[in-house]
């Protein structure tokens, strides 16, 4: 049965229900031996209390879309099918722009409505293999806008986290939809990939030689795509990228790293040194973490990357790593630190979605 699937969610319902009759109807009807009477109720109150916890977990899964599958929950599932070197530009000595399209085919996504779509697409550059959540705005199928191409930020989840999170979660489509219909904010493609790609560990969003590359999944793979399929440009200054928590430091790396792929980037309680993520792989090693954080990254930097980066959160969560950034950025580097309140939650991120998203309409151009 699927994670978060109807009829995995009735099943522990059906047991949970079953886990709080049996006592009252056989606890004081038990006979036999006091060991097996004691070993019975035993048992009976840690099967009540293991589909209590199964059920609040499926639930709360089911709502939040932390874990897609039984492969994400349990550490198993893999979505890299090669992991070569592909150098310090990702690319492999390929050309992006040059390779055959990439025409995809796309199912509406079950409870999100039909305007959220998905498909899996088979990264010829990464090697990664994997689903990509995409939400068209309101404009895109109006008349009136048949002719124009729309500006796209490319959503991050943390970990754990799936596509389906920033919108099921986060629920960024409901937040930010009527503000485009009002003309608040302007209308966006909204990309989501998938970011689990090795099991439970999180990839840093960094490419890995031997185990992914998973900064060409976002970077390339997806972002050609997205131009394949959709009315959008390739310019870097019609893109952004945004990510909560662990997809925060993703976001800002890949901005800092390709300026011209990306021209803004939304940090919402994010860190600038990856080793705060328990499963970073970069953290494993102490120079790749020491090279990987992002005061490394922007300072070592050919030259200041012409991005614009909004990092928030609260003092010790987002806001103190924004800070260290604006320090050292230097023109055409813009950094905004925003201190917020609320807790490391998707509610609190959801909540500043207007804001931000109010942030990049000034930031990213339309095509």
């Amino acid at each position: 049965m699927s994670l978060t699937g109807t009829p995995l969610f009735a099943t522990v319902v059906a047991l949970t229900v079953i886990a709080v009759v049996l006592p009252l109807a056989v606890w004081s009807k038990m006979r036999g031996p006091a060991v097996v009477r004691v070993a019975s109720r035993a048992l009976m109150v840690v099967f009540a209390q293991v589909t209590a916890i199964a059920l609040v977990f499926i639930g709360v899964n089911r709502d939040m879309n932390f874990y897609a599958s039984w492969g994400d929950l349990l550490g198993t599932g893999t979505y890299v099918t090669a992991a070569p070197d592909l150098g310090p530009d990702g690319l492999g000595g390929k050309k992006a722009e040059a390779a055959p399209k990439v025409k995809q085919a796309f199912q509406p996504v079950e409870g999100l409505g039909g305007r959220v779509q998905k498909t899996e697409l088979d990264g010829k550059v990464s090697g990664v293999r994997g689903d990509v959540m995409v939400w068209l705005p309101p404009q895109y199928d109006d008349p009136a806008y048949k002719d124009k191409k729309f500006p796209v930020v490319e959503l991050i989840p943390g970990i754990p986290g799936t596509g389906k999170s920033w919108f099921q979660g986060l629920k960024a489509h409901e937040v930010l939809e009527p503000l485009m219909k009002s003309g608040k904010v302007q209308p966006f493609i909204l990309v989501s990939p998938r970011a689990m790609l090795l099991g439970n560990a999180d990839t840093g969003c960094a490419n890995l030689p031997g185990k992914v590359n998973a900064d060409s999944w976002f970077s390339v793979d997806v972002r050609k795509m997205v131009v394949d399929n959709f009315r959008v440009s390739e310019e870097a200054r019609t893109w952004g990228v945004a990510g909560y928590s662990a997809g925060a430091y993703c976001a800002a790396k890949l901005a800092i790293n390709h300026p011209d792929r990306y021209s803004a980037a939304v940090s919402l309680s994010g860190y600038n040194d990856p080793g705060q993520e328990p499963s970073s792989l970069v953290a494993q090693d102490p120079e790749l973490r020491r090279t990987h954080n992002l005061k490394h990254v922007l300072q070592t930097a050919p030259t200041p990357p012409a991005v614009s980066l909004w990092m928030s959160g609260a003092e010790h969560d987002g806001y103190l790593s924004g800070t260290d950034l604006k320090a050292i950025a230097k023109s055409p580097t813009v950094v905004h630190a925003e201190k917020v309140t609320g807790g490391h939650n998707l509610d609190s991120w959801s909540k500043q979605l207007p804001q931000t998203f109010d942030w990049l309409s000034k930031t990213v151009k339309a095509p």
